[in-house]
């Protein structure tokens, strides 16, 4: 059994989007966060809510859970893989900094 959530890479889930697929995109960091930037599309659920809104993450259908460098999106995956035995997740390897560095220059960074 894997131990760690699985992931994509920002390029993956950028190709993916951009093919127009249907992914919801789950955003756990703060809200400060949030405000500052984010993907288009994402939906905030911050890490400490997660538990008691996981109604809010769809049970069909890929779910990419985003942070800023991928380690709360990690934990939040594998807490929604491994506990509630969600198989659609994945967790956007290195986060948005990530997303910023590989896909788009343009995106603010912090």
């Amino acid at each position: 059994m894997e131990s760690a959530p699985l992931e994509i890479s920002p390029e993956e889930l950028h190709r993916r989007l951009q093919a127009g697929d249907d992914l919801q995109l789950v955003d756990v960091r703060e809200p400060e966060e949030y405000d500052y930037c984010h993907l288009p599309g994402s939906r905030l659920l911050p890490l400490g809510e997660l538990t008691r809104r996981t109604d809010e993450i769809r049970q069909d259908g890929p779910v990419v859970v985003i942070c800023h460098h991928g380690v709360r999106s990690g934990q939040a995956a594998g807490y929604l893989r491994h506990r509630l035995g969600r198989a659609n997740v994945l967790n956007l390897r290195g986060g948005v900094a990530a997303w910023a560095a590989q896909v788009d220059p343009a995106f603010p960074t912090y």
